[in-house]
């Protein structure tokens, strides 16, 4: 067993089907996800990943049924379905089944949940390489739902990544309309300077993500200056080090960033060791 899905009052082995053509979400995008993770016996803030999917779908019109509290539980189940050292990813999704009265328009109380879990292995020891995303940018707030995570914006991310791929590097750096550096195609970046982490304030255009902040909280709690600011793209030219955050990976080390080699700094390695003790502290086995 690599997938349980709850679905419909009830877990299921697998990936079942749970749209039609003429569904709402299907066809008009009106869906959206979030994701946790479980690993080494803990699993970090889920119970902010349950309550973020229900800001999410609430930002595009969703009448969620669920509460937070019912999904974090519902989390947990599921996760100690699984051997205790499984690494699992744990996304959570809402999504319209039925339009409004307008030509596109959704149907808020046609929400549906589901809660999917599945073995989805944490990088082991790899870093990142970076390069800048020239085709694309990140949308602001009156043209994208950019205060959820919502399907929807993913394909630009994806564009850019068919770019950077192409490039030979892992990831990109994407811009806000103005030209800063917003994040990474899937991640929060932030840069080593001068002893000091630094990051792009959030400014509507992008998720300040739940391991961002979390990251953030425990550097600062120890000592660690961390200015949230905006950020230059000639900053990645200068920037002793470079990490990312994000759930897929946590936190990770940037080794490259276009033509320039980077080695895993102090900052970084700090905020690696710290969210991993914190992880490891959340226990859900």
């Amino acid at each position: 067993m690599d997938t349980l899905t709850f679905w419909n009052g009830a877990w299921q082995e697998g990936s079942p089907a749970v749209l039609g053509p003429r569904d709402h979400a299907f066809w008009l995008g009106s869906i959206i996800f979030d994701g946790g993770r479980a690993f080494g016996g803990g699993g970090p803030d889920l119970d902010l990943h349950a309550a973020r999917a229900i800001r999410s779908a609430r930002a595009l019109g969703l009448n969620p049924k669920q509460t937070a509290e019912e999904i974090f539980a519902l989390m947990l189940e599921g996760i100690r379905r699984f051997p205790a050292d499984a690494e699992l990813y744990v996304r959570p999704m809402f999504w319209a089944t039925r339009g409004g009265h307008g030509p596109i328009s959704t149907d808020g109380d046609s929400c549906e949940f589901l809660l999917c879990i599945y073995v989805s292995p944490m990088p082991k020891g790899q870093g990142l390489t970076l390069g800048l995303c020239r085709t694309i940018r990140r949308p602001t707030p009156e043209s994208a739902p950019t205060d959820a995570k919502a399907s929807c914006l993913y394909p630009n991310s994806a564009r850019g990544v068919a770019e950077i791929l192409a490039r030979g590097f892992n990831n990109g750096v994407v811009l806000d309309a103005l030209g800063n550096v917003a994040e990474t195609c899937s991640s929060n970046i932030f840069l080593g300077i001068n002893g000091v982490v630094v990051t792009p304030i959030p400014n509507g255009t992008f998720l300040a993500g739940i391991t961002r902040n979390r990251t953030i909280q425990l550097l600062r709690a120890n000592g660690v200056t961390v200015e949230e600011r905006t950020v230059k793209v000639d900053e990645l030219d200068k920037a002793d080090e470079m990490f990312t955050t994000g759930n897929a990976g946590k936190v990770q080390f940037v080794t490259r960033y276009e033509s320039r080699d980077l080695q895993p700094g102090p900052l970084g390695r700090t905020a690696r060791d710290l969210y991993n003790a914190y992880a490891q502290s959340q226990r859900v086995n």
